[in-house]
């Protein structure tokens, strides 16, 4: 069983167990949270899709930590012109466990 789900203006397939890293979310570690927007959910052949979300349905998660993801460095360089910028970012996510779809 699988759900699409969508937060941080992304969207996710979700299964029972799995682990996800998404946009950053108010909450502590361990809370559990709830998804509500579900677009689709799939048991086997019983396909149910959402137009364009499923009012019956979400999907719980526990929150396991808040944290930063791995540096990307931004090189912008134009030759013969003595001109090279350097930054990096680092995006903030939270990992989600989720517990349940339903």
């Amino acid at each position: 069983m699988y759900a699409v789900i969508k937060t941080g203006g992304k969207q996710y397939r979700v299964e029972t167990g799995q682990v996800i890293r998404i946009e950053t979310i108010p909450g502590e570690t361990g809370e559990s949270v709830e998804f509500s927007d579900v677009l689709m959910v799939a048991d086997g052949d019983d396909i149910r899709i959402g137009a364009p979300m499923l009012s019956d349905a979400k999907v719980t998660g526990q929150i396991l930590e808040h944290a930063r993801g791995k540096k990307i460095e931004i090189i912008k360089f134009k030759r013969r012109k003595h001109h090279m910028k350097r930054q990096g970012h680092r995006q903030n996510y939270t990992a989600v466990r989720i517990e349940s779809i339903a």
